[in-house]
């Protein structure tokens, strides 16, 4: 089994309350991570895209913004990795990945950008509706479709999320925070979900009735899913790109953590305060009580 991944690069390094969601500053330099598990996660998006229709759609005007993110991308990483990724003219060498992409080529430069990342890109545009969804390269989301959500506003796009609806306080927090994200200071937040797979791409919504978590009595198919999103305003266009990264720990490697038992009671506080409609946008409904009871042995075996 994989260790957990750095708690540089996890909701588990004390910085923050255990699986709160909230946003705080993003040092610049923290703006992209990158791991061992780069070159798996490039061949995998290299295999998705080839059905690109299904990862990445792009609304005409949105060419310059897509360049901006680029040329941003070429700038930081290898000033930020620079065991990694190596500038040579117009291409970037991904020394671990064995490959080298060239930034002038025939795709869209959004897509380019995302052959060299392990995060998903997604561009947000200001018009009359609010900040929409106007282009992206979105290889591995967690339980939705971008063909669902391309060219939609926010608060459509946070529809489903119980409490987010149109006219919610949280959708006018968000919509304030947009209109006043400035280009310095970047901004990162946290999500969580838990799946019976470690696949990257889950874009189909679980099934409510479905048991995933293994066939025995005890759950033993359990992977803890975060994801570290980041937005950043454009500079020039004034766009704001959305960064997802995802993170896959089998809960083997929580059990090993030094502090699993603190944050096996952090998480089943936190889902026995989930409401009905939570827990179903969660797909948490038929297995939580499974879910509970593996990991309250995480939390008697610690203490």
């Amino acid at each position: 089994m994989a260790p957990m991944p750095s708690p540089l690069h996890t909701p588990y390094d004390g910085s923050s309350k255990l699986f709160e969601i909230g946003l705080k500053p993003l040092d610049l330099a923290e703006w992209i991570d990158a791991d061992d598990q780069l070159a798996a996660d490039l061949g995998e998006k290299d295999r998705l895209i080839a059905g690109r229709d299904r990862v990445f759609r792009a609304e005409p005007g949105t060419e310059a913004a897509q360049a901006e993110v680029l040329a941003l991308l070429a700038d930081h990483l290898p000033a930020r990795f620079p065991e990694i990724y190596r500038r040579d003219g117009e291409s970037i060498e991904i020394v671990p990945a064995r490959r080298r992409v060239r930034l002038d080529g025939p795709e869209a430069p959004l897509l380019v950008a995302a052959r060299l990342v392990q995060e998903d890109l997604l561009l947000m545009r200001r018009g009359a509706t609010g900040w929409r969804l106007a282009a992206a390269a979105l290889c591995f989301p967690s339980s939705w479709r971008l063909g669902d959500k391309f060219g939609r506003p926010l608060d459509e796009i946070h529809a489903p999320v119980p409490g987010f609806g149109a006219g919610s306080r949280p959708a006018e927090l968000i919509a304030r925070m947009f209109d006043t994200l400035r280009p310095a200071v970047p901004v990162i937040r946290w999500n969580w979900s838990i799946y019976g797979d470690d696949r990257r791409a889950h874009p189909d919504p679980v099934a409510a009735e479905a048991r995933r978590f293994g066939d025995g009595v005890r759950a033993e198919q359990l992977f803890f899913r975060a994801e570290r999103q980041t937005l950043r305003k454009l500079p020039v266009s004034g766009d704001i790109l959305f960064t997802i990264r995802i993170y896959i720990d089998p809960i083997a490697a929580l059990e090993r953590h030094p502090g699993a038992a603190t944050i096996a009671t952090r998480l089943i506080a936190q889902i026995g305060a989930l409401t009905a409609e939570q827990l179903a946008y969660k797909g948490l409904e038929v297995e939580r009580e499974r879910l509970l009871a593996r990991l309250g042995e995480i939390v008697a075996g610690g203490t």
